[in-house]
């Protein structure tokens, strides 16, 4: 069974920066696709950022290009989000999740087989 496990999210001023990690147990992820998303009070679930596992590539929604980056730790299983100049509208929950078959990346929800519980995020103007 599939497991993720997100944290290191908090209260930061606008300017400020968070890294997130998601770990991930239960599987050999190095076929695997990783995602991060997020939710906003009222708004529906987006896409943030995605990792190929075995190879690295990464890929970003638009508003969060330049700014955040993600990275995975294979000895440790886990997957970072570095959110660097963040501004008010980046406060939302954000959710790892996880594809089993991630020859590429992936943008939408329903692409993804594991979730995690999500890390509130709130950037304070």
């Amino acid at each position: 069974q599939v497991q993720l496990v997100e944290s290191g999210g908090g209260l930061v001023q606008a300017g400020g920066s968070l890294r997130l990690s998601c770990a991930a147990s239960g599987r050999t992820f190095s076929s695997y696709a990783m995602g991060w998303f997020r939710q906003a009070p009222g708004k529906e679930r987006e896409f943030v950022a995605a990792i190929i596992w075995n190879d690295g590539r990464t890929y970003y929604a638009d508003s969060v290009k330049g700014r955040f980056t993600i990275a995975r730790d294979n000895a440790k299983n886990t997957v970072y989000l570095q959110m660097n100049s963040l501004k008010p509208e980046d406060t939302a929950v954000y959710y790892c999740a996880a594809r089993r078959e991630g020859g590429t990346y992936y943008v939408r929800l329903g692409e993804y087989d594991y979730w995690g519980q999500g890390t509130q995020v709130t950037v304070s103007s």
